[in-house]
């Protein structure tokens, strides 16, 4: 039986890493933070959780539908609406008639969710952290306390860009549909042979509605001509590459989509823009959407992009900042038209 990579002693695992590293073009502390990012989601998706979180976003397109070649860190899952507060569905409807519905039950799930983190999701990852013999440490964050940071004693460093942390961020007012199973493997496990590592089997969210995820979050950053903070310049790349590979264009195509994700941002994520003016999803979809972003927006977006770079999270395929931009402005122009 091949042994497991934490059972490995942390020189044999640096050496593995340096190995895979000149084979993938993958920097080995990327190589490293895969490895827990797969342990987290093997530990989520075999246990009692599985059927109840939807895994999205650029891990996704990342791991799941090798859509992009950027190194994705972050683990975002949608715990089913219908699991948090079914009491406050209209017949199982996820989407609020009212946005006085909408806030009772935002109130609810902000209440409701960390001590579901808390009571939940840790014993899951602390009983799989045990099975494996290794240490790392779990602290609730966020402004809601949404937010679990895994922290792990790292075996190589990087820049600083990407720190030695698995960012899991909850939502729990979607149902995380469409969303289907598949298998996700550790990067290093295609060039090191006789290891066993992690591997999962995630219900994950479709692309298409990732798409339309990131299309209106990007607008909502346009029209406010600001970004929340940093590491933002990733969701221009990841809008970037499914135009690229011909999944935007299948969610463009998807009006029903469409208007299903700008009816929920609606009544969840009501946004105003830089003049103080509601900002509207529906149109935003229809023939209104902003991606590109402009002034300052657009040069803080661009430094990021740098330092995106520099951390070596664009392994293979790295375009010019304008090359992404060129193509959000295609994208832009397409979807409006």
């Amino acid at each position: 039986m091949a042994d497991s990579w934490f059972a490995l002693s942390r020189k044999d695992q640096a050496e593995a890493l340096e190995v895979a590293a000149a084979q993938t073009g993958r920097p080995p502390h990327l190589l490293e933070k895969d490895i827990w990012v797969v342990l987290t989601l093997s530990a989520i998706y075999k246990s009692n959780l599985a059927d109840k979180l939807t895994f999205k976003g650029g891990t996704s397109l990342s791991k799941v539908y090798k859509i992009i070649d950027r190194f994705s860190e972050d683990i975002d899952l949608t715990y089913d609406i219908r699991e948090v507060v079914p009491e406050l569905l209209r017949d199982g409807n996820p989407i609020p008639a009212t946005s006085s519905q909408a806030k009772k039950i935002t109130d609810r799930v902000r209440d409701r969710l960390p001590q579901w983190i808390e009571g939940e999701v840790v014993p899951v990852l602390q009983s799989e952290f045990q099975r494996e013999g290794i240490k790392a440490t779990l602290n609730l964050t966020g402004n809601e306390k949404e937010k679990l940071i895994l922290s792990y004693e790292p075996i190589r460093f990087g820049t600083g860009y990407s720190s030695p942390t698995i960012q899991l961020e909850f939502g729990g007012r979607a149902t995380g549909e469409p969303h289907h199973r598949h298998t996700v493997t550790c990067d290093i496990a295609s060039v090191i042979n006789g290891i066993e590592f992690p591997m999962a089997q995630p219900l994950a969210m479709s692309v298409e509605r990732t798409f339309w995820e990131k299309a209106t979050a990007t607008h909502v950053y346009c029209r406010q001509h600001r970004l929340r903070g940093e590491r933002y310049s990733r969701h221009w790349y990841d809008l970037a590459a499914m135009a690229q590979s011909g999944h935007a264009q299948n969610a463009i195509a998807d009006r029903e989509l469409a208007y299903a994700v700008a009816e929920h941002k609606s009544m969840f994520f009501a946004e105003k823009d830089s003049d103080k003016n509601a900002i509207d999803y529906k149109a935003a979809v229809s023939s209104e959407l902003q991606i590109v972003p402009e002034g300052t927006a657009l040069d803080t977006l661009e430094k990021d992009y740098d330092a995106m770079l520099e951390d070596g999270l664009l392994s293979t395929n790295q375009p010019s900042f304008e090359e992404i931009m060129t193509v959000c402005s295609e994208l832009q122009s397409c979807i409006n038209g």
